[in-house]
Parts: structure tokens; C-alpha cells; sequence
């Protein structure tokens, strides 16, 4: 059973990571963590547009707040975003991973270490190579690590990044992608 679906995606990837959440069933028994590289410098709405779109509870979570089931939580902007063993969030501000702080390496390597075998990490579009490694240790952690096809991104060179370093990981389109996720746990019903 899954318990956690983390979503990493940077330059062209905000359409699908929109349809990813619009299309999870109305009350979902897991958490969605969502990583999207964000400028540092300026303010962020992301967490107001994702809400909007979805009608989802979307929040950015706290140092040392405990993770639950039926949130999503976006990576805070210019934090990397860390679980600990006792399944709290952890936010580092160190120095930044593939040129990205948050980095999905970063997340996907802890949803990789804490949740093993019932995680699922999906990178999409992105314009540099993070969240390639991360998605091999949850791959390597016996999880499920699903990549956008690269010729359906706007951005190809993370995903194909990801295919390049990962020959295990799933490769599909957004379609496909949306499809997986809205059956994750499928007792659920879909949203209407």
C-alpha cells in the first residue's frame, strides 16, 4: 500500500503537476509531497495557484511538523525539504543540490529512506538533472519511480536525466501519469 506519492518537477512541469491533483480522489489515504524548483528572490503564489486548482488542503509544512495522510505538501520555497526517521519534516537551508534549493534529489532520497517499498516519487519537466539520483534510491528501495516521457515535456533534460541513470523507472505520459496516481490505493473514488 502507498503511503507516500512525491511529485518533483521544475521548468514546464506546473500543467501537469495541476492535473496530477485535480485528479486524486476526493478523500485520498496518503501524502502527496510536491517539489517544484521556484525562484528564490521572488515572492511565491504557488501554494495559492496549486489550492485554487484543486480544491485540495495544499500547505507548506513546518519544521518538525508531523507528516499525515491526505495533505499536500509543497517543498517550501528556498528550504530543501527533508523527512526524518520519526516521520516529521525537516527543512535545511543548506547549500543548494543541482543548482535547486528545494531539490528533488534531496526529498526523493528521504521519502526513498523512510517509506521504502510504499513510496512512488514522479519527476516531470524540468531544464537540469535533479531528481535523477533520488529517483534511483526510491527505485533501488523497492518504490515505484515514474518519469514524464521526455518528448511530452516541455523541458526534456530532467526526465531524460532520470531515464539515462534509471533503467527501471516507468516511463510515461502526463496522461498515463494522471491515470496512475488517481488509482493509487484505488478504494477511493475519483473526483468528479
Amino acid at each position: 500500500m502507498t503511503e507516500v506519492v512525491a511529485i518533483g518537477g521544475s521548468a514546464g512541469s506546473l500543467p501537469v503537476v495541476m492535473a496530477i491533483l485535480k485528479a486524486l480522489p476526493v478523500a485520498f489515504d496518503y501524502t502527496v509531497i510536491v517539489v517544484i524548483h521556484r525562484l528564490k528572490n521572488v515572492v511565491s503564489e504557488m501554494e495559492r495557484i496549486l489550492a485554487e486548482a484543486s480544491n485540495l488542503n495544499i500547505r507548506e509544512p513546518e519544521d518538525k511538523e508531523p507528516i499525515k495522510k491526505g495533505i499536500v505538501y509543497l517543498a517550501p520555497q528556498n528550504y530543501h525539504l527533508q523527512i526524518e526517521a520519526d516521520r516529521t519534516f525537516s527543512l535545511d537551508y543548506s547549500e543548494p543540490v543541482n543548482y535547486s534549493r528545494p531539490s528533488i534529489d534531496v526529498t526523493f532520497e528521504c521519502v526513498a529512506t523512510v517509506f521504502k517499498g510504499r513510496s512512488v516519487a514522479i519527476l516531470l519537466s524540468g531544464a537540469n538533472a535533479d531528481g535523477a539520483a533520488g529517483l534511483g534510491k526510491v527505485i533501488e528501495n523497492g518504490g515505484t519511480g515514474i518519469v514524464q516521457e521526455p518528448n511530452t515535456a516541455d523541458y526534456k533534460l530532467m526526465p531524460q536525466a532520470a531515464i539515462d541513470k534509471n533503467k527501471r523507472a516507468l516511463r510515461q505520459s502526463p496522461d498515463d501519469i494522471v491515470d496512475y496516481v488517481s488509482t493509487v490505493n484505488s478504494s477511493q473514488k475519483p473526483r468528479e
